[in-house]
């Protein structure tokens, strides 16, 4: 039965599992065309609550301020 020879040290042991953790950014971002923020492709803007030109959700300008 194999078995290794010696302790795996704490950096070898992390520069293995370096690439697992890194996290990815959302490559589709793009602007809304109502109101200019930047958001996630296919979905709701946070900002104005518009989806393809037709208002989905709808916001307060009360409530924002």
């Amino acid at each position: 039965m194999a078995v290794p020879k010696r302790k795996v040290s704490h950096s070898r042991k992390m520069k293995r599992r370096s690439s697992v953790w890194k996290l990815e950014a959302p490559t589709n971002l793009v602007k809304c065309p109502q109101c200019g923020e930047t958001n996630l492709a296919y979905r709701v803007c946070k900002a104005c609550g518009y989806y393809k030109g037709v208002e989905v959700v709808a916001k307060n300008e009360s409530a924002a301020k």
